[in-house]
């Protein structure tokens, strides 16, 4: 996904230097509250810093026959695309009432009970995790969820929903092989094969999954509905729902839903689409969002000041922190000292790589780091995940290290964008307090799965 960097020779000491530079920028997106400042504008100030200190010391490498500038290459513009073409199709897609309707339609089934809407909206979050992208599903998954709650008038609710569904997304990107690039660039270089890795993963997902909802329950206080007075209460205003009455155009509500589906379909096989695996879920994103747009030909610009610019120029910011990080060899380092705990035997050596990369993906891009730790267990271990269990140590940690953070994954920090769309509050820190927590259980989870089972 980054732009390959030149192998050269980095002083150590540059390399702590830019260790404390990614550090510092942690930190400063921790005490955002108290900085009065945007995420963007915290990793853009240390973009820069770190593309003068990267070039003061050498450490930049233009890719061969660009004319580019430097840093442009840096930016994972097929993150980037994905957000933006789906943030703009669901945009106006949501404008024919599909995505009300379908609210509605939850918030009937669940009869008003807070309880059985968190599960349905939970199996959709992890199902759309596995087949689409992580930022997607949570885009889709998200926009529902507030609608039903408001409908439901328990808004308080909404950052609960938000927050476990933002969680949900890492444990959904478990499931398959090509649920999340960590996937397969582990599993692959570990020789396993898609039937193998859902038979592997699915019980855990499954069993996580549950615990993980019956966490939130207790922590963001979402209790069922238990006297027959409430009950009767919730279904009186659920019988006064009317799904159909945020459809205006027929035609619109049909053609949307057409479009979604395709939209689905086409994200969910653009790896191996002829022509379409070539081009990318981005170009797929992207397109669907032009033909969405045509509904508005004649006033885009409702549609485009609707798009999130602030987190869209946080993670172009944060692909060039993260790729100068890794010509600086912070990467490696990182990777070097995951190495050393592999030596540790055959029970402590997969629980220290599970954990320690769980907590260094926390703080970096996952993707780069499964690529250094790939290598590194390839050229230790055999080759086949029967043979070794830390190939599944890897894999879990680099997912589930999303959930401290975030910035552990595109997905949690799009789920913090829609929690400020919605004007809840919501910190670098007032995540990691709620976060950690499910992370700590689910890495638990894992690591008995992966020593017991595996």
């Amino acid at each position: 996904m980054h732009a390959a960097v030149e192998a050269v020779p980095v002083p150590t000491s540059v390399t702590l230097l830019f260790l404390t530079l990614l550090v510092a920028m942690i930190a400063s997106l921790a005490f955002e509250e108290k900085l009065h400042a945007k995420k963007s504008v915290i990793t853009g100030i240390f973009a820069v810093v770190a593309l003068l200190v990267g070039d003061i010391f050498h450490l930049l490498h233009p890719p061969e026959n660009s004319h580019l500038p430097i840093y442009i290459p840096m930016i994972d513009w097929s993150v980037i695309v994905i957000i933006f073409g789906s943030s703009l199709f669901i945009d106006v897609t949501a404008r024919s009432g599909i995505f009300a309707w379908t609210a509605i339609r939850l918030t009937k089934l669940s009869g008003g009970d807070p309880v059985r809407l968190l599960w349905y909206y939970a199996g959709i979050t992890v199902v759309f995790s596995a087949v689409l992208n992580n930022v997607t599903a949570m885009i889709i998954v998200g926009s529902l969820s507030g609608v039903s709650l408001r409908k439901l008038q328990r808004e308080g609710l909404l950052l609960g929903f938000l927050l476990t569904e933002g969680l949900l997304t890492n444990i959904g990107g478990l499931l398959t092989l090509i649920s999340s690039i960590p996937n397969i660039i582990v599993g692959t270089a570990a020789g396993i094969n898609f039937i193998q890795f859902f038979y592997t993963a699915a019980p855990y997902v499954a069993l996580v999954t549950v615990i993980t909802v019956l966490m939130a329950q207790r922590v963001f206080k979402i209790q069922p509905l238990r006297t027959d007075e409430e009950k009767r209460q919730a279904a009186e205003l659920v019988a006064s729902f009317d799904e159909n009455e945020s459809v205006a155009s027929p035609g619109f509500f049909v053609f949307s839903w057409v479009l979604l589906g395709l939209f689905i379909i086409g994200i969910a096989t653009a790896s191996v689409t002829p022509y379409i695996s070539d081009l990318g879920m981005g170009f797929v994103a992207m397109a669907f969002a032009a033909v969405a747009l045509i509904r508005l030909k004649h006033e885009p610009e409702k549609a485009y000041v609707k798009i999130d610019w602030d987190l869209l120029l946080f993670f172009a910011y944060l692909f060039v922190v993260i790729h100068v990080m890794e010509g600086a060899q912070v990467l490696a380092l990182i990777g070097q000292g995951i190495a050393a705990l592999i030596d540790l035997g055959e029970t402590v050596g997969p629980f220290a790589l599970l954990w320690s990369g769980a907590i260094a993906s926390s703080v970096t891009d996952n993707v780069p780091l499964a690529a250094v730790l790939a290598k590194i267990l390839a050229s230790t271990t055999p080759p086949t995940p029967t043979e070794s269990n830390l190939w599944w140590a890897t894999i879990f940690g680099c997912n589930l290290g999303g959930n401290f953070t975030p910035i552990g994954s595109a997905s949690t920090l799009v789920a913090v964008a829609i929690i400020h769309k919605n004007k809840l509050p919501m910190s670098f820190g007032g995540f990691i307090v709620k976060a950690a927590p499910f992370a700590v259980i689910q890495l638990l989870i894992a690591s008995v799965y992966v020593l017991v089972f595996l």
